[in-house]
């Protein structure tokens, strides 16, 4: 990811997005976070005109606007922004909706505080120190 560019975390449950915020300022991952708090908000941010996104971590079960919906508008415009789903959806319909929209990945949220926190720290230091994207 590049300087400019921030993790766009898109979470509506308060709890979960301090966890997740907690995991990314413990990993060193929380410098360029942007949060929206439903999938409008979301929407609003990534079609603004400013956005600069070089990673998203998509909540599913949203109100307003839902993370499927999200990632097909995403898509449906050419966006080849990673989207990493993080739920606590276990209905396989969900996980093959996502990938079918193009989801770069599916993670069920944890119930277990320790290990929802190691998940979102793994899931941050990939897209965010290990993977390689293409330049532009």
């Amino acid at each position: 990811m590049g300087k400019d560019e921030v993790m766009l975390l898109v979470e509506d449950d308060p709890d979960d997005m301090e966890f997740a915020l907690l995991a990314l300022r413990e990993n060193g991952l929380d410098e360029n976070v942007v949060i929206a708090r439903d999938g409008q908000e979301a929407l609003d941010y990534l079609f603004s005109g400013d956005a600069r996104a070089g990673f998203v971590l998509l909540d599913l079960k949203m109100p307003r606007v839902d993370g499927l919906e999200v990632l097909h508008q995403m898509r449906s415009t050419g966006s080849t922004c990673p989207v990493v789903i993080l739920s606590s959806s276990n209905e396989e319909r969900d996980l093959e909706a996502c990938y079918r929209l193009g989801a770069n990945g599916y993670v069920r949220k944890s119930l277990d505080y320790s290990e929802f926190f190691d998940a979102i720290g793994r899931i941050g230091r990939f897209w965010l120190e290990l993977n390689e994207a293409p330049c532009c």
